[in-house]
């Protein structure tokens, strides 16, 4: 019962800080323009910052001989969420069924998961630092296949989106610890990397709810009700018992199975509304799948850990 309430806590806060974010923006607190800083400043800025402070610290590869283990298992886990999603898509509308699919494959994989193992085990915990190397090419992966979603033709490669500031990071960390020279960085630069990482949650919750602030403050949007449904029964629920069930057969290391788990019961990613408008889908079903699946997850997020744990202990 006390993971049940630590999941939802960690669930309520972010959910409260996106309606915080709404309000702002609601009230002209933030002008609109403000969104367009904020969000380079979350995800290549405070995020890269708390990756490298944590790693720098918590990250020790005598104690975990298998680090580099974690993103070949996101690379599976990956590999069977594009299958399930393929064959969930076909439940949907035609004409959303690309919004549909794209909601349910790309997960909010750092954010809430950062939250929910913060919650459990503690700022310092070096079950973030797991998080960091499992998703350590999501980024790069998400900005890179999405268009593909849109049936958009493949472009020129950019190196800018695959080598993103949290690759980079990440990767300069992992090598500073694996080489030892982590005692020649300043606890100054450490104090300052910690500071700025503390942001990212935060920022990245009231660009969420400014966002859907515009959204449904645009008139004439449809309310998808059955879709939504739908969704957050797939997403919520069918998702997260279908790896659980995995996880049990497989029976991998608890921290292994911890961020499958957490992976596939998250809701969207909170940038799919912005990428699906760049390329041209319907925003505001998008949208409408991630405010439901948010919202939900207060309920079911805390239920999947609870059913993790009579399989699964630390």
């Amino acid at each position: 019962m006390d993971l049940f309430i630590t999941t939802f806590e960690s669930v309520a806060i972010l959910l409260g800080i996106g309606v915080l974010g709404f309000i702002l923006i609601q009230r002209h607190i933030l002008p609109e323009k403000t969104l367009q800083a904020l969000s380079p400043l979350a995800l290549e800025i405070a995020l890269p910052a708390l990756v490298f402070s944590n790693i720098i610290t918590q990250f020790s590869p005598q104690q975990n001989p298998d680090w580099w283990q974690l993103p070949i298992w996101w690379l599976a886990f990956t590999a069977l969420a594009a299958g399930f999603t393929a064959i969930s898509a076909f439940t949907s509308k035609k004409e959303i069924r690309r919004e549909f699919a794209l909601s349910l494959f790309y997960q909010n994989g750092i954010f809430f998961p950062l939250a929910i193992l913060t919650g459990m085990f503690g700022s310092e915990s070096s079950y973030l630092t797991a998080l960091f190397l499992f998703t350590i090419f999501y980024p790069a992966f998400f900005f890179n296949t999405y268009p593909f979603f849109f049936g958009q033709k493949k472009r020129d490669i950019q190196w800018k989106k695959i080598f993103h500031p949290v690759l980079i990071v990440t990767i300069l960390a992992v090598a500073i610890r694996l080489t030892g020279t982590h005692v020649y960085v300043p606890d100054l630069v450490v104090s300052i990397t910690q500071m700025l990482g503390a942001m990212s949650i935060p920022l990245i919750m009231i660009l969420l709810g400014g966002n859907i602030y515009f959204d449904y403050k645009k008139s004439g949007t449809t309310l998808y009700t059955k879709e939504i449904i739908k969704f957050v029964l797939i997403k919520n629920i069918l998702f997260p018992v279908i790896f659980l069930g995995l996880l049990t057969i497989l029976q991998p290391s608890y921290t292994i199975a911890l961020l499958i788990l957490l992976q596939s019961a998250v809701p969207p990613v909170t940038a799919n509304p912005l990428i699906t408008e760049r390329a041209g889908g319907n925003r505001a079903v998008v949208n409408q799948f991630l405010v439901a699946s948010f919202l939900s997850s207060l309920v079911t997020l805390p239920v999947m850990m609870f059913l993790f744990t009579t399989f699964f202990q630390p």
